[in-house]
């Protein structure tokens, strides 16, 4: 890159090469899988907030280069160049590299030249698509409508729309997946419209499409970003999301052209996404999650799905329903744990049991695992693993904590052991606690009193867990007020980290209204608006979704 405002040109390229090199590689290692359950979730949580930026972001000087290091140039551009491939074509794609490669070896590159050796390498019209994935911010938010008449499918219509609420229009190739119902026993192949076929590619750039109707069957459902290739929030319309909820728990099953375990991935993320814009109820969500958790075999979707309902336990459902969900989940991650054939699994359902325990039975369960007389088969705890636990029961103010905590304080007395302890202990939900760590959080970094960043870094998720936000609330304020000197004094991933765990920590309107005050200040340095504005977002949200689905 030339300067920093095309940072992405290297970072993105790296991620994006990394996967499609692991894909022609180990083909079983379901990279593209991967690449859509880790990376594009990464991109799409801030690139739905009006605190994004573009993928090319002007900075003025040196000091501003660490605002460019995130989510838009790490997730966001890798996902872009994948989009890029599946529009332009492979050997395009591949042609174009090379021009690039070879124009600018040993040397510099801007992201116009890269633009540029693809127009030569034959790609057409790429300019306009470049400017609006490149330099616009946001993303599209896509729709799906499909009527029938009789057994026929009739007209499938997609619309787009601006996820921050401007009258940007975006350059989009898809793919949509008709997924139709059982075809009748009885009937005869020459009496019924096609029951089978390969997703629809779509290209096009305007608010509206309606799509040729093919000569098929009326489809249970319809899911617009078959494979993946987009980028964008694709949702399942009323009827599809009945028909994919009904589906799901069935094993993945063929579909022509695509790969069905990523399909399967990606329907529980439209699902979720669904709840993430208030549009389908949480319960509900927790509920179809639940089921599926008992028996699920994908050890990394057995993550997703398990990080999405502790996100709604935690966060979004508030009212009596919750306990006996929150129970259930725990006797489940509990269950798999210790019964899972697959090593990764019995590890996953340990983590979910970590981060959802609660109730007394599972916070027995985790102090057995403490003391050796439960283990996990094949598994031996880590270090972080116990602290973790104990900083669990310190949250909860659990009667037996002080008594692990003391014990594991004596047992690890290594250096991590220190920072590890010292942390844990920011979870305890005492006023007390709360004003002794926010103190330290203010010393400056070169004060001889302070602790070290990364112990800060530690400490921040537990002064700010889920269920302590009457008690951290009262710090909010005082914690966006000290944003420029973070920006100043502290290590580049610290001012991300400590506005997710402040702001990620609120769950009220009062929380909300806090920050909106604070960002209605006129001097407010403009990187730190965006990011404030980045991880306001959830919060919003959670308001949201709890107003629009009260218990």
């Amino acid at each position: 890159m030339r300067w920093f405002d095309d940072l992405w040109l290297k970072e993105g390229f790296a991620q994006y090469m990394a996967y499609r090199c692991l894909d022609s590689l180990e083909p079983d290692s379901d990279a593209w899988k991967h690449f859509y359950e880790d990376i594009k979730p990464q991109a799409y949580g801030i690139d739905e907030t009006q605190g994004t930026t573009p993928i090319f972001q002007n900075i003025s000087n040196l000091k501003d280069a660490k605002s460019a290091y995130g989510a838009i140039v790490y997730q966001k551009a890798p996902a872009i160049l994948k989009q890029l491939e599946f529009r332009i074509g492979d050997q395009t794609f591949r042609d174009g590299l090379r021009i690039y490669l070879k124009q600018h070896a040993y040397a510099n590159a801007a992201w116009s030249d890269l633009i540029h050796a693809f127009d030569q390498a034959g790609a057409k019209n790429l300019q306009q698509w470049a400017d609006a994935w490149i330099t616009h911010r946001g993303m599209p938010e896509v729709t799906v409508e499909f009527s029938c008449e009789g057994n026929r499918l009739r007209l499938i219509t997609l619309h787009q729309h601006d996820v921050l609420g401007t009258d940007a229009v975006w350059p989009i190739s898809n793919e949509i997946y008709l997924s139709f119902p059982p075809r009748p026993a009885s009937a005869k192949p020459f009496e019924l419209p096609r029951y089978e076929m390969e997703p629809i590619r779509v290209d096009w750039d305007r608010p509206s499409v309606i799509v040729e109707s093919p000569h098929a069957a009326c489809p249970a459902y319809i899911f617009a970003n078959a494979g993946d290739e987009a980028y964008g929030r694709f949702l399942l319309d009323a009827k599809s999301e009945l028909a994919v909820r009904e589906n799901l728990m069935k094993p993945a099953a063929p579909a022509n052209g695509i790969d069905p375990q990523l399909l399967r991935s990606q329907l529980w993320g439209a699902l979720w996404d669904n709840v993430h814009v208030a549009k389908s109820a949480p319960h509900s969500y927790v509920e179809l999650a639940l089921t599926n958790l008992l028996t699920e075999r994908d050890e990394t979707l057995f993550n997703v799905i398990a990080g999405h309902a502790t996100t709604a336990l935690h966060f979004y459902i508030t009212g009596p329903a919750r306990t006996p969900l929150v129970a259930q989940f725990e006797s489940i991650a509990t269950n798999r744990m210790q019964e899972s054939d697959a090593a990764g699994l019995r590890i996953n359902s340990f983590h979910a049991l970590t981060g959802i325990a609660e109730t007394p039975a599972s916070r027995d369960t985790l102090k057995q695992l403490l003391s050796g007389k439960l283990t996990v088969p094949g598994v031996e705890l880590r270090q972080l693993d116990r602290w973790n636990l104990i900083g669990r029961l310190i949250s909860l103010n659990d009667s037996d904590a002080p008594a692990l905590f003391a014990a594991e304080e004596q047992r690890d007395r290594s250096g991590d052991g220190q920072k590890y302890a010292w942390s844990v202990q920011a979870g305890a939900p005492t006023a007390e606690a709360k004003q002794k760590y926010f103190g330290q959080y203010l010393l400056a970094p070169t004060d001889p009193a302070a602790k070290p960043e990364d112990w800060l870094t530690q400490s921040l998720r537990p002064f700010n867990s889920w269920n302590q936000s009457t008690l951290t609330e009262p710090y909010l304020r005082r914690a966006l007020d000290q944003l420029p000197e973070i920006k100043r004094d502290r290590k580049i991933f610290f001012l991300g980290a400590w506005l997710s765990a402040f702001i990620g920590g609120q769950q009220s309107p009062t929380a909300a209204a806090t920050v909106r005050q604070w960002l209605a200040q006129s001097n407010i340095d403009p990187d730190l608006r965006l990011k404030v504005l980045e991880n306001a977002d959830d919060l919003e949200r959670t308001v949201r979704i709890r107003q629009r689905f009260p218990d």
